[in-house]
């Protein structure tokens, strides 16, 4: 990760953060239009994004360009940011204090990612001769590790491989356990290639109180769920750890590798386990990294292990995969590229993330129209006014309304998409006759 902790810390007013921004953006044209290394490219973007997140918290706005802030602008006294401010995400814990979501351009900073821009999604569309999935174009998946170097690679005619997979907890899935696999099975369409789904049995098991029987038995039930969104059965290894990690020497011989060349104390800074954790817990990093190189496959790709790994994944699971990117060099494998999704709000708003573990929160792909509705009605957070009077004054807030997030994942036409926004803005929930 490019480090650029204090670049912003010299401007000392909102102006020299303007202009420093200015300069900056300018920067980031110039080296890709000079066809620059895509690592300093790279650099420089991650600069721009801090920058500006700088400014939004001295200025409480966004950077906009050619709106300089007056000489009087000052940054909003909100006294020292409280501790809860801070958006928290992990592999385990997704949850912020803003109705509209977790920071997402933050989070890429703070993860040291690079953002899916416009530039991005174009020459996916060119490469792969389709329109870009929703997902591009409207942002779900927001954020990248190497997706040009895969692109590049495929130019040449150098294929890949997709992994994505399920923490199988609970009997049904709900659906926002299907935005990664929905986007996985447009990238395996529109590519051609082979998908890698592993169902982490053994991890539920670690982490939960669950027998191991219950955990292989949801995995099982939960494989119904993927199959059932159409991949290509031809194409797709869908396995159970469970199952896999005995029966597969070759799985096996790159989990003990990964877990030879990861130190006790880097799998604490990545996943914050304590002395009280179970060993389970402190070695499944290395099951979870092992579908990343391809030779873990021999039955797909016999013994080669040149073969890149595309992984479309919620960003909560990136700490994995980073430490797996660290790995792979020293053990002569290349690094696992990642699309990193948003996280599919929860019922009661996008403070936090769908879970299955709370019913409420969630919609389940075995509920019926009914308790869809029920749920909707009941939980859903609205993005109307508390009275008719102030909906008809101030209008809607379609941005945090949840039941027109969920159409933001699931409604393909972005005319209609536009026009409900706008309804949602003037008319809303609470003046609707129905």
């Amino acid at each position: 990760m490019t480090d650029c902790q204090g670049d912003g810390e010299g401007a000392s007013t909102p102006m020299e953060l303007y202009e420093r921004l200015g300069a900056q953006g300018d920067k980031v044209r110039s080296l890709k239009s000079a066809k620059a290394e895509k690592a300093e490219v790279d650099a420089a973007v991650q600069l721009l994004l801090k920058l500006k997140i700088d400014y939004k918290q001295m200025m409480g706005q966004d950077y906009k360009a050619g709106c300089p802030p007056s000489e009087e602008a000052a940054a909003p006294d909100n006294g020292p940011a409280a501790e809860g401010d801070e958006d928290t995400v992990d592999p385990w814990n997704v949850s912020t204090t803003n109705a509209k979501g977790v920071d997402y351009e933050k989070l890429i900073v703070k993860f040291g990612s690079s953002k899916i821009d416009k530039e991005l999604v174009d020459r996916i569309e060119k490469v792969c001769g389709q329109k870009p999935h929703r997902f591009l174009r409207r942002g779900v998946f927001f954020s990248h590790r190497d997706m040009h170097q895969v692109l590049d690679a495929y130019e040449k005619h150098k294929s890949f491989y997709l992994y994505t997979g399920r923490g199988p907890s609970s009997e049904a899935m709900h659906v926002g356990h299907l935005i990664p696999f929905i986007f996985t099975k447009w990238l395996q369409d529109v590519f051609d290639i082979p998908l890698v789904i592993q169902l982490t049995d053994d991890e539920k098991y670690l982490w939960k109180d669950l027998t191991v029987e219950e955990c292989h038995r949801f995995a099982i039930e939960n494989a119904k769920d993927i199959i059932a969104c159409g991949f290509d059965l031809n194409k797709t290894f869908i396995f159970s750890d469970l199952d896999y990690m005995g029966a597969s020497p070759e799985f096996y011989r790159n989990v003990v590798k990964i877990q030879k060349h990861v130190t006790f104390n880097q799998v604490k800074g990545i996943f914050g386990f304590t002395d009280s954790d179970c060993i389970g817990k402190i070695s499944f990093p290395a099951i979870q990294a092992a579908p990343s190189f391809s030779n873990s496959f021999p039955q797909i790709f016999g013994s080669r292990s040149d073969i890149q790994c595309l992984i479309p994944c919620a960003i909560d699971q990136d700490p994995y995969f980073r430490m797996t990117r660290d790995v792979a060099p020293r053990i002569g494998y290349p690094k696992p590229a990642l699309l990193h999704s948003t996280f599919f709000p929860a019922l009661q708003g996008a403070q936090t993330k769908m879970s299955a573990s709370d019913a409420n929160s969630s919609i389940f792909l075995t509920d019926t129209p009914k308790q869809i509705k029920n749920k909707i009605n009941k939980h859903a957070f609205s993005g109307g006014k508390d009275t008719v009077e102030e909906h008809r004054k101030y209008g809607g807030n379609p941005d945090v309304d949840v039941s027109f997030m969920y159409l933001t994942f699931f409604l393909e036409d972005d005319e209609q998409l536009e026009k409900i926004r706008q309804v949602r803005e003037e008319i809303g929930p609470q003046t609707r006759s129905d």
